[in-house]
């Protein structure tokens, strides 16, 4: 694939969808946001408003993190608390399906709804990828991105059309299309992060406790296996529970699953075969959170498993 004649095409295109009229699009600082972000605002420069919404469901300082990295860029980033929002939206809900359309009606129907009218944007930057849409319309998940290949029609129900620059790219383009963009390596090789954000790592209801919980967890897995190559890594808390032993009384504890997986496209993957002592470390540290005693490394290739939980 030419993917400087993609990013030529793209750029013309945005350009020329969006005329004289302003857009808006929501930055996570994953892969494919971010080089939506960077295309938008080399196509429309000050006609693009970026915003990175807190909903909450984020890494330890992830929002402020992102905001830093995209203004070292030249491209200023609104940050908007909405974790209020989404907390509130997700209380109670333990199917998969429900919270993630709590989670795409709260971003969609309420905040992003509100910033939208705010800044008179009349079309949203979007950072769809061709394995969301194929996911999603085979009933496999329902990625929090997909509107329109579901009949959605934007501009009726929230006033809007939607430009998918990527939308015929997998994610090894795209990370070819960022070396093109020169984005940062903190961008540009990033893991994958879902989009519902921590919300898809949490089996069961998400509470102020179990994303803390959670939170912790993420930022030891990545910090253990950064230096792993692998394509994907994450820890995940379960909704079950299971009997241990702290300060030697028993205790009725969580578990955390650790998950680490080699792929280039997403739509396959086999397991990671970490060294024992790099397992080892990772238990002793993920038990060390309060109120966990398990620690199990998930085997499961996908298919038949995804790569995410939920």
């Amino acid at each position: 694939m030419d993917y400087k004649k993609f990013i030529e095409e793209q750029l013309t295109n945005i350009k020329e969808t969006v005329g004289r009229a302003k857009a808006i699009n929501a930055l996570s600082g994953g892969v494919d946001s971010s080089t939506v972000t960077v295309l938008g605002h080399r196509a429309l420069g000050d006609q693009l408003r970026t915003v990175f919404i807190d909903n909450d469901l984020m890494r330890k300082g992830e929002p402020q993190r992102v905001v830093e990295v995209f203004a070292s860029l030249g491209i200023d980033v609104q940050l908007v608390d909405a974790r209020q929002e989404f907390l509130s939206a997700l209380a109670g809900l333990t199917d998969p399906e429900q919270k993630r359309q709590a989670i795409t009606d709260t971003f969609y129907s309420k905040v992003f709804s509100r910033l939208v009218k705010e800044s008179g944007a009349k079309f949203l930057l979007h950072g769809t990828i061709l394995t969301d849409i194929e996911e999603t319309v085979a009933g496999i998940k329902r990625q929090h991105n997909i509107l329109a290949q579901l009949g959605i029609d934007t501009q009726a129900a929230y006033g809007y059309s939607v430009i998918e620059p990527l939308k015929t790219l997998r994610k090894d383009d795209v990370r070819e299309v960022t070396k093109i963009l020169k984005l940062p390596a903190e961008i540009s090789q990033r893991i994958p992060f879902p989009g519902p954000a921590l919300a898809t790592r949490i089996v069961g209801e998400v509470t102020p406790q179990r994303l803390e919980t959670i939170r912790t967890a993420t930022a030891i897995v990545e910090e253990e296996l950064a230096d792993s190559g692998a394509f994907q890594y994450l820890a995940v808390l379960l909704g079950d529970r299971a009997t241990g032993i702290r300060d030697n009384k028993r205790q009725f504890g969580q578990i955390i699953v650790v998950r680490c997986i080699e792929s280039t496209d997403a739509r396959t993957a086999t397991v990671t075969p970490l060294p024992w002592d790099k397992l080892n470390r990772i238990y002793e540290r993920i038990t060390q959170i309060k109120d966990v005693n398990r620690c199990l490394y998930d085997l499961t290739p996908k298919p038949p498993a995804t790569i995410e939980y939920i």
